[in-house]
C-alpha cells in the first residue's frame, strides 16, 4: 500500500491510496504474484490506462513479477472513501 502511494491522480494530485480507490492488495506465490482490487472515481475515467500502468510499475518495482489489476465498481466510489487527509486537501483545492 506505501508503494501505491506514490501513484497520483493525474487531475487532483492526490493518490490512489488517499483517494480510497484501492479496495485491497492479494499477495499470491510466495511474493511473485500481486492482485490489486481498485476502482475509479467514475466509470469511464480518461485516466483509467494511465492510473494502471503507473500501479503496475510501482508494484513491479518492489520485484513482483506479475501484478494483475482486479477493477471493479462494487461498492461504486464515493467521497466519503477518502482519507480525512484527502478530504481536507479536497476542501482546499474546490
Amino acid at each position: 500500500m506505501e508503494q501505491l502511494k506514490e501513484v497520483l491522480d493525474p487531475e487532483i494530485q492526490i493518490d490512489v491510496v488517499n483517494l480510497g480507490m484501492i479496495y485491497g492488495v492479494k499477495i499470491e506465490d510466495g511474493g511473485d504474484k500481486v492482485v490489486v482490487r481498485m476502482t475509479l472515481t467514475t466509470m469511464g475515467c480518461p485516466a483509467m490506462e494511465e492510473l494502471q500502468y503507473e500501479i503496475v510499475r510501482r508494484v513491479e518495482d518492489l520485484g513482483v513479477k506479475q501484478v494483475i489489476i482486479d477493477l471493479t465498481f462494487d461498492p461504486p466510489w464515493t467521497k466519503e472513501m477518502m482519507s480525512e487527509e484527502a478530504k481536507t486537501v479536497m476542501r482546499y483545492l474546490f
